[in-house]
């Protein structure tokens, strides 16, 4: 059952549609910027380069500096920052114990693919051997990210393995938007029952700018198309109500029949990244904390 808070918030959602009005890349950038909860006083945000990649340390009193998540963060590859997913990276470090390095990876289309995956990969090493007060190896490291963060998170596994750097204690998709080649099949069974992704042009005009002219099953940009022999535990997350449903449930099915431990979580009702909400919404709250068990059961 649904909480009452859940119908307030898509409300404000349907006052604000995504994409409406036609706006510039800028007006989106800042808007999602303007439209996010910011930290609480709790948090402390140190800025960091992380081999060479802007990022910020974000951290709370409960976070035990050698259990280390990297957080890429969502907006289709083309907006969002450290700054629009600050305040879920507070809530991460909160549930999971840890610090969370936000990063803040090149952004389309003034960089395209595969910018945002070297990125990535920087930030991965950077966590491993790097913590909130400086140089130190790690006790326990993750990888987490939301939408498009939450396909670079899987990305990110796969070029740690082509690379030989050691994967992280697991991952975290949340909402992975993991096929840009936009073939599953819930775009059109969802279509007009999410509440956040309403125009699949948007989609796919995110994906050409990302894209930049390469391949769209390229399973650095599309892990849908990947082998997922080897990589780390999997926790993914996903809304009943997300046209990007295929994308998790495909991805399971795959990284299962690699062998790969998957936990796979689909919510009833719940939108795109409905996690951004948990400041006033019980289940986005909710889902945070299964984020934060999971943490805790392979540091």
């Amino acid at each position: 059952m649904a909480s009452e808070e859940l119908q307030k918030v898509l409300a404000l959602m349907a006052e604000r549609p995504l994409g409406a009005g036609n706006p510039t890349l800028e007006e989106m950038r800042a808007g999602m910027e303007a439209g996010s909860f910011p930290a609480t006083e709790a948090a402390t945000v140190t800025p960091v380069e992380a081999n060479g990649v802007p990022g910020e340390w974000v951290t709370v009193p409960e976070s035990d500096p050698n259990r280390r998540l990297l957080y890429v963060h969502g907006g289709g590859y083309v907006i969002g920052s450290a700054v629009t997913h600050r305040r879920l990276c507070e809530d991460i470090a909160r549930a999971g114990g840890c610090a969370v390095l936000n990063l803040d990876y090149r952004l389309a289309p003034e960089h395209p693919f595969p910018a945002a995956v070297e990125d990535a990969i920087e930030g991965l090493k950077f966590i491993q051997s790097n913590g909130p007060h400086g140089e130190g190896a790690a006790e326990s490291t993750f990888v987490a990210g939301d939408s498009a963060g939450g396909g670079l998170t899987l990305a990110t596994l796969l070029t740690a393995r082509e690379q030989g750097v050691d994967q992280p204690n697991a991952a975290i998709g949340i909402s992975a938007w993991t096929d840009l080649a936009i073939t599953g099949e819930t775009i059109q069974t969802r279509a007009g029952i999410d509440p956040l992704i309403t125009d699949n042009a948007m989609v796919e005009g995110m994906a050409a700018q990302y894209l930049g002219g390469a391949d769209a099953t390229d399973p650095l940009a599309s892990p849908l198309y990947a082998d997922y022999a080897g990589l780390p535990p999997l926790l993914l997350q996903v809304g009943d109500a997300e046209v990007l449903l295929s994308d998790t449930t495909r991805v399971t099915e795959k990284a299962r029949a690699a062998g790969v431990d998957v936990v796979e979580e689909v919510w009833d009702e719940m939108f795109h990244v409905w996690h951004q909400f948990a400041p006033m919404l019980p289940e986005g709250q909710q889902a945070v904390n299964r984020i934060g068990e999971f943490i805790n059961q392979h540091a």
